[in-house]
């Protein structure tokens, strides 16, 4: 890698963090030049603007998540165990997220709601891009034989992300991992119960 493509990674990975823990509007440039230890003109030599870094900073970190996620159900075989992988994954978000400050996904769909169209149309999308994910492996397991051919996918995926990003959201909230334990304990009797046959 390139000593300018090095330096535009590292700022994507120090500015995602920051913005995914101070929040984008509660981010100023003088932050972000303290966190990179770069000056105006080091950090605008890679980015546009504060807009421009916001947007890639975001696909940055999506891109930590996805890898964590075809990394934890590479090994699985079974459309369930797939989704059980994805769902341990919450496990570690309260403690040791992918990326500093937590979900990503859930603190930038709650900061762009009507401040940053552009950021919120990136977080839709990524959602988008998440529950597809979701309903692909349970449509390969509904055709594969190990899902009931009764369940929707896209209710399955709804369920799921909403109770994990709920639990997420009062784990750090509380600053006590039970909330996240017990949405995965009820998700897993959910998936074995419900959806493997």
């Amino acid at each position: 890698m390139s000593k300018g493509k090095d330096t535009k990674e590292r700022i994507l990975q120090q500015a995602a963090e920051l913005f995914n823990q101070q929040g984008y509007a509660g981010s100023s440039i003088s932050d972000i030049m303290r966190v990179t230890g770069l000056q105006k003109g080091g950090i605008y030599n890679h980015f546009k603007s504060k807009d421009d870094l916001a947007l890639q900073a975001f696909d940055f970190a999506i891109a930590q998540i996805k890898q964590h996620y075809r990394d934890a159900i590479r090994s699985k075989r079974h459309s369930v165990d797939q989704i059980r992988a994805i769902m341990n994954i919450f496990r570690g978000y309260v403690d040791h997220p992918p990326i500093k400050g937590g979900c990503p996904v859930l603190n930038t769909a709650i900061e762009s709601d009507d401040a940053h169209p552009a950021l919120r149309t990136q977080c839709q999308q990524a959602m988008n891009s998440w529950r597809k994910m979701f309903c692909r492996i349970i449509q390969k397991g509904i055709e594969k034989g190990e899902i009931h051919s009764t369940i929707d996918a896209d209710e399955v995926a709804t369920i799921i992300i909403s109770m994990l990003e709920g639990a997420i959201m009062m784990s750090k909230l509380y600053g006590d991992s039970i909330h996240i334990e017990r949405a995965i304990n009820h998700l897993t009797h959910y998936i074995e119960s419900q959806l493997r046959i």
